[in-house]
């Protein structure tokens, strides 16, 4: 039976990934819950189990009286005549351990331990499973779709399920069953009936993390993400900045014939990606961020986090992108607030000179001028 008991154990240790030693404790408060309902009390019960052969010993801690007509509670006290065949050197007033033969309890008290054991495991298994994806909190999974449940859907992680809800559902992604996908960890909750795990395919976080498993260079930093706007589902703007001057951040993030970018693509459903360098310089980077519009000049208040560009007539419309989108997406981008005018607007706005731009251009960085035909 012992043998029986530390392969069981073994198993459970293994495959639930519950540690022998809780285990063990699982199996003493049961042994002491079963005594409990079977002699009344347990508070002079002790149990010890040998944690390597899994023999245990259980028995109560026992004040010897002269007679069996002095023992006023037979869970506490026991008669000198008794003791002795327990050990022949007692005398009244020591206390004796006397052993408590589990085998007697009767079948409600043993179905009681069962339960407490069980209940422990369940626990157990539900804080082991919690534990593991807390850690992969803020980070991206792959599930398999389970089902429809309403309008969430509800994925399978491997060891525990997570739910998609509606609001953290691209707008016109269909999943059927089976089918996997990568989920980015919102939240993870610990509730009584397990972990809560509420994953999102919006996230812009999740476009971020993508790239951190599918770039090398990011993985070991030496590409960063500095900035990321996103509307899920039809477009992403991400900024890059190399900590090396010998890589292209751009070109390490779109990889070889862009290798790497449309993996990310399809793995987010056609979603479409910009990804322009990082620049200090806020003239620089809301140039960057506009791309693939093409720009006359940026004037950038650091203070008032706000910028006035001007661009070539013809490609007015691309800066601003469908329904302001581009523009959008750049403001979120860089943080600034972007006023964006032709260069037939800005001429006919009042008190606007051109040079002015050049002018606090050289001054102070925070114009840039494009030079490109």
């Amino acid at each position: 039976m012992n043998k029986e008991l530390m392969e069981a154990l073994d198993i459970l240790e293994k495959e639930k990934e519950i540690s022998k030693e809780t285990l063990f404790e699982a199996i003493e408060n049961s042994l002491l819950t079963a005594c409990k309902n079977h002699f009344g009390k347990a508070d002079n019960v002790k149990v010890e189990i040998d944690r390597d052969t899994c023999d245990f010993l259980v028995y109560a801690a026992r004040e010897v009286v002269e007679s069996k007509e002095n023992v006023e509670d037979d869970c506490m006290q026991i008669a000198l005549d008794d003791a002795r065949e327990i050990s022949r050197k007692v005398k009244v007033g020591d206390v004796i351990n006397v052993p408590i033969k589990s085998k007697e309890f009767g079948r409600i008290a043993t179905q009681n331990a069962k339960n407490v054991i069980l209940q422990k495991i369940r626990e157990e298994e539900r804080s082991v499973i919690y534990n593991q994806y807390y850690e992969k909190e803020k980070d991206v999974v792959t599930g398999v779709v389970q089902r429809y449940i309403g309008r969430n859907i509800s994925i399978n992680l491997g060891k525990a399920d997570a739910m998609l809800a509606e609001n953290e559902q691209v707008k016109g992604e269909v999943f059927k069953p089976t089918e996997r996908i990568k989920v980015y960890i919102v939240e993870v909750k610990n509730t009584p009936k397990g972990p809560r795990i509420n994953v999102s395919r919006t996230h812009p976080e999740l476009v971020k993390r993508l790239f951190e498993e599918e770039v090398t260079e990011i993985k070991d930093g030496t590409v960063e993400i500095k900035s990321i706007a996103r509307e899920a589902g039809s477009r992403t703007k991400i900024a890059v900045w190399s900590n090396n001057p010998y890589v292209d951040a751009v070109g390490a993030c779109v990889g070889m014939n862009g290798a790497r970018v449309n993996a990310i693509v399809d793995e987010l459903r056609g979603e479409k990606i910009d990804i322009v360098n990082w620049d200090e310089n806020p003239g620089n980077l809301i140039q960057n961020s506009l791309s693939p519009a093409k720009i006359v000049a940026v004037f950038a208040d650091p203070d008032e986090k706000t910028a006035k560009v001007v661009v070539p007539d013809y490609q007015l419309s691309l800066a601003i992108g469908k329904e302001g989108q581009n523009a959008r997406l750049a403001a979120r981008l860089t943080g600034y607030k972007i006023d964006i005018k032709s260069e037939t607007q800005a001429k006919d706005s009042p008190g606007f000179r051109y040079e002015d731009y050049i002018d606090a251009y050289d001054e102070d960085g925070g114009y840039e001028e494009n030079t490109e035909e």
